[in-house]
């Protein structure tokens, strides 16, 4: 690890991350109420058919920010790409608010395409912003991951208020002018001019094609195993739920992962920030963490008592630390190596083996979930395998590959 020199946050990263916290908690807010107004008085759906309309509607995703990433890479640019996309997903969201059917799928089609030009096109402006100080692209992504987790509990939280408690409508109109604001924040930044890869010292395309490739398998991975505990740590919590303190209020409770990782990862920024240390390094420690907190999971018992509560929440936070060393760190390695005309489309095409993989997962899910235990025991040597690869690779193969070169 050394001292990062000259390699601070500047006016527009400040930029960049207003916008994404402005845009995650319009969309997260929408997403909030989404099905509740679906199945409401107004359209009068059956649950089956709104939750088959909300799994189509997030899905589509994968597709429209390849279309959105093509536009703005190769068309129109990416930051006119995000505009465009802010623009629409805020038409989205105000479509919704006239009451039929039809504004119903034109609203969801506008809000898809919205965020498919958006999203990957932000991200890529976001990285292409650190491309002269490299060592600060971990930290740097690392504050936008937590712009993205701070904006969707806020979102959740007042849009989903708003939208319960006083009328669909305003929650539509306040996730709209979210979004709106979003875009204020775009329109004041300014596009980065892309670097010519010649004039830094850059590995051969190769090495660097594979440093993504790996990057990309290792997130890929992380989401696999997070997303098959989800069913046993959910019916964890619902447990220990109820034997919370009358004190302690519910809501916090449903909250409790998004509280526990901003402390981990401002800690994080601060730290990155100031020192530099390699990212197959956090990777390593991201997945040796990972395996540390399934680990704790397997020693509360299936019926839990009050006394498991704090093992729990130690397994939250190591679980936590593991998210930030690991899901922020492929945004970063893909700035770093990919050739940046080309980086929103690179970014696009990560989500889609995340999504493949949760989907198969999903499939399984009953047979899984079944066995609670089981998916626990694999969490943990998937996770143990992947940290030990890892320590391996930076610890001597990384070096002996430095000295052959």
């Amino acid at each position: 690890m050394t001292q990062t020199e000259n390699q601070k946050h500047n006016s527009q990263t400040l930029i960049y991350f207003c916008s994404i916290f402005f845009e995650r908690a319009s969309y997260y807010g929408f997403r909030a109420i989404l099905v509740l107004y679906m199945i409401g008085e107004t359209l009068k759906m059956s649950r089956e058919e709104a939750l088959y309309i909300y799994g189509t509607f997030t899905g589509a995703f994968i597709i429209s920010k390849i279309i959105g990433a093509i536009f703005g890479d190769l068309i129109i640019g990416n930051k006119k790409a995000a505009l465009i996309g802010g623009i629409t997903q805020a038409l989205g969201a105000f479509f919704i608010c006239i009451p039929s059917p039809a504004s119903l799928y034109v609203s969801l089609f506008l809000i898809v395409l919205g965020n498919g030009f958006y999203s990957p096109n932000l991200t890529a402006l976001f990285g292409k912003n650190y491309l002269n100080r490299t060592k600060s692209l971990d930290s740097g992504f690392t504050l936008y991951y937590l712009a993205i987790n701070m904006a969707a509990t806020i979102g959740i939280a007042f849009i989903g208020y708003v939208g319960e408690n006083m009328n669909w409508n305003y929650g539509f109109v306040t996730s709209g002018i979210l979004m709106m604001i979003s875009t204020v924040f775009i329109f004041i930044s300014k596009e980065h001019q892309d670097v010519n890869l010649t004039k830094i010292n850059m590995p051969s395309i190769g090495a660097r094609a594979l440093k993504i490739i790996i990057a990309i398998i290792l997130v890929t991975i992380f989401w696999g195993i997070y997303e098959l505990s989800s069913g046993n740590s959910y019916i964890l919590q619902s447990q220990l739920k109820e034997l919370l303190p009358s004190s302690i209020p519910e809501h916090l409770w449903s909250f409790l992962n998004s509280i526990l990782i901003l402390p981990i990862g401002f800690i994080a920024v601060i730290l990155w920030t100031k020192f530099y240390s390699s990212q197959s390094l956090k990777l390593t420690f991201g997945f040796i963490f990972g395996a540390m907190a399934f680990g704790v999971l397997m020693l509360i018992p299936e019926i839990p008592t009050s006394e498991h509560l704090k093992m729990y929440i130690t397994a939250i936070v190591l679980l936590n630390i593991s998210e930030i060393c690991i899901a922020p760190i492929v945004f970063s390695v893909l700035t770093q190596y990919a050739n940046p005309k080309y980086l929103a489309i690179l970014i696009s095409f990560t989500f889609a083996p995340t999504r493949i993989l949760s989907m198969l997962i999903g499939y399984f899910s009953g047979r899984l979930y079944d066995n609670p235990s089981l998916t626990t025991i694999v969490s943990v040597v998937a996770m143990s395998i992947m940290g030990f690869a890892l320590l391996v690779y930076t610890l001597f193969i990384k070096k002996l590959i430095k000295q052959k070169t």
